[in-house]
């Protein structure tokens, strides 16, 4: 889809960081990027606090906790596709301003909860409101994406990465305090994260509804799109990878293995630095189906020799659990960084430009149940069963992979409508 306002002529006199791409030129792309940090920071201040202040400020019991938010990952998990349908009638810009601003009350009314169900119908506001944003965001980054919408794309997972980072370690000094001021802080700071991000959005034009062609009307036309749905489930069989090193990791580093704890941050850390300054030279030439067909499959054999290298640290010396780890976890970024581009590739190509937003919700749908699943899988597979686990997961990571190009054929050649990207 071509973008629906005009291209910023590059200055002859553009800035050091425009030339080198660290900032877009000015126009709707730095909107859209610097808004995307502002609200990253603040999902990342909050997010690494979040479990404390419940518990530690609230003072909910952590199974309660858990219960909550698991219902809340539901609801927005299944409200995916319904909401994402407003943004593609109604008009993107708005609904995600609305979308914002709806976050930034339910975000702010946690200081007021000291009940389980108050706490959930709260949490449950704010993960519908954050998947009718994600909808409202798939066709804003799509109409102001440019001729080279790739490479946006990719550029804004790496300021979300970085934003997250800056995020979980302003939070750290939170958490070191352990106070409810301190706790509270963290909250309110989200929420206002929230309305700058809506400040900063209402600098972009509005984005008129894309008119639906008379042989598309019809109400969920996603769901008639049966390659596309295929895709969906693969790519949410592989998105199980992002909860790796999050989840399955640091309980493989605690009581499989003799590394420091100490470790399990660096890990973290090492992967969101790696993404950060990769993603967009990850992402050139992963612009086109056959593409992201081909890095999929890729992605998958990275997945296995990372897996295969984290598992063969049960049992060594901690200096060699450690290293093995370390190239296990570079491994495992590399193909986190194909499975990005590929899935946000196919994400947007694959869909018609008037239900950008309806196949966003479906895409997230996937993602959503990949989360919901992904700690279950992999503490049966990896943490109780050990390195044949890892092996298997990973085996499971490079099936996915070598199908997924047969079934992005197939998803191109029953498009009507066929994204055109740069």
């Amino acid at each position: 889809m071509t973008a629906t306002s005009t291209p910023t002529v590059p200055s002859p006199h553009r800035s050091w960081p425009v030339r080198r791409g660290l900032i877009p030129e000015r126009g709707p792309q730095r909107v859209i990027a610097l808004a995307t940090f502002v609200n990253m920071v603040g999902t990342g201040v909050f997010m690494t606090s979040a479990a404390l202040f419940f518990t530690r400020s609230v003072g909910l019991p952590l199974a309660k906790v858990a219960l909550g938010m698991g219902i809340a990952a539901l609801v927005g998990m299944l409200a995916g596709m319904p909401v994402g349908q407003v943004p593609d009638r109604r008009g993107p810009r708005e609904i995600y301003l609305l979308t914002l601003i709806v976050r930034a009350v339910s975000m702010a009314s946690l200081v007021l909860v000291h009940t389980f169900w108050l706490f959930v119908v709260v949490v449950c506001v704010t993960q519908l409101a954050n998947s009718a944003g994600g909808a409202a965001r798939g066709p804003l980054v799509r109409g102001f994406g440019g001729t080279n919408l790739t490479e946006f794309r990719s550029y804004l997972r790496s300021v979300a990465n970085l934003a997250g980072c800056c995020g979980a370690l302003a939070a750290g000094t939170a958490v070191q305090l352990d106070t409810r001021a301190a706790y509270l802080a963290l909250v309110l700071g989200n929420a206002l994260s929230f309305v700058a991000c809506a400040a900063v959005i209402t600098r972009l034009p509005s984005l008129p509804p894309v008119p639906v062609p008379a042989e598309s009307a019809g109400r969920w036309v996603v769901l008639k799109d049966r390659p596309y749905l295929v895709v969906t489930v693969l790519d949410a069989v592989m998105s199980i990878q992002g909860q790796v090193l999050v989840f399955a990791l640091p309980l493989w580093i605690t009581l499989r293995t003799d590394a420091p704890r100490w470790f399990i941050g660096v890990a973290v850390a090492v992967n969101t630095a790696l993404v950060a300054a990769l993603q967009v030279g990850a992402s050139r030439g992963i612009d086109t189906g056959p593409a992201a067909g081909r890095a999929l499959r890729r992605c998958g054999v990275a997945f296995l020799v990372g897996m295969a290298l984290m598992a063969a640290a049960a049992g060594t010396p901690a200096w060699l659990a450690v290293a093995l780890m370390a190239v296990g976890i570079a491994t495992h970024t590399v193909g986190e960084l194909w499975h990005a581009a590929a899935s946000l590739e196919l994400q947007f190509r694959l869909a018609p430009a008037h239900a950008q937003g309806q196949y966003t919700g479906v895409s997230g749908f996937g993602t959503g149940a990949a989360n919901v699943v992904a700690p279950s899988v992999l503490g049966l597979l990896c943490i109780a069963w050990g390195a044949p686990g890892w092996l298997l997961m990973g085996a499971v990571f490079v099936a996915v992979g070598l199908i997924a190009p047969l079934v992005v054929r197939w998803a191109e050649r029953t498009r009507l409508h066929v994204t055109q990207a740069a």
